[in-house]
């Protein structure tokens, strides 16, 4: 892959594979209990923009570890996900609410990784990530996340847009939940995916994605060795 990612070519991809599913190598088994699945969600409210651009980039790399590696990409752009159920406020009458398949899925005992990416506002997440990582309280009673490795990819306007202090909100909540929290690995080895969007285009930010590279395969990595090792 070459990294080029454009509004073009990212919407090309999509059309040529389900936009909400990404998926690596190991994917020709998915069926097989033998495979372990990186979830990465675009916490975005703009569908298929550069936060899941970013975040294919960080999954392709991710796939590209072993044949047992298999990934999904969830794009929450266009979703509902109502954050105040997290505190116990019901949905209203025949409202309909999206986080309950997604909460299917990351509960799922093959997910061994979940990358969460977020466009940077005002040096923090979205509001539609708080929302959806406030009804990660899901989780909570049976600690259902335990384990699982967990990574973030930040998306601002320039290089320090705000994309550590994102990072550090995501992993909080993570750490909440008894995740495993890494960051993209030597040689940088810092937060996380950190990545600039010029013009709403990431495919000149090579040192960012390069960044996002090195998160998927560390994610995939170790969700591979934790296996190896009963976790």
């Amino acid at each position: 892959m070459s990294g080029k990612w454009t509004r073009r070519t990212f919407f090309g991809a999509a059309g040529a594979m389900p936009a909400a599913v990404a998926q690596g190598p190991g994917t020709a088994g998915a069926g097989q209990a033998r495979t372990v699945k990186i979830i990465g969600v675009s916490c975005s409210p703009r569908k298929g923009r550069t936060t899941a651009a970013a975040l294919r980039v960080c999954l392709e790399a991710a796939g590209s570890v072993g044949p047992d590696i298999e990934v999904e990409l969830i794009d929450l752009g266009g979703l509902k996900i109502n954050g105040d159920v997290a505190a116990g406020v019901p949905l209203a009458a025949g409202e309909r609410d999206d986080f309950p398949s997604i909460e299917a899925k990351l509960r799922a005992p093959n997910v061994g990784g979940i990358i969460i990416g977020t466009p940077v506002y005002f040096s923090n997440m979205s509001s539609l990530c708080k929302a959806f990582l406030d009804r990660w309280m899901a989780f909570r009673g049976t600690f259902a996340l335990r384990n699982k490795i967990g990574g973030g990819v930040a998306v601002g306007a320039a290089r320090n847009g705000g994309q550590e202090l994102t990072l550090q909100t995501i992993h909080a909540a993570m750490l909440c939940q008894d995740m495993i929290i890494v960051s993209e690995g030597k040689p940088t080895s810092r937060l996380g995916g950190i990545v600039v969007s010029t013009k709403d285009d990431i495919s000149k930010d090579e040192t960012g994605l390069a960044t996002a590279r090195s998160l998927g395969r560390r994610v995939a990595e170790l969700a591979l060795l934790l296996r190896k090792a009963g976790a």
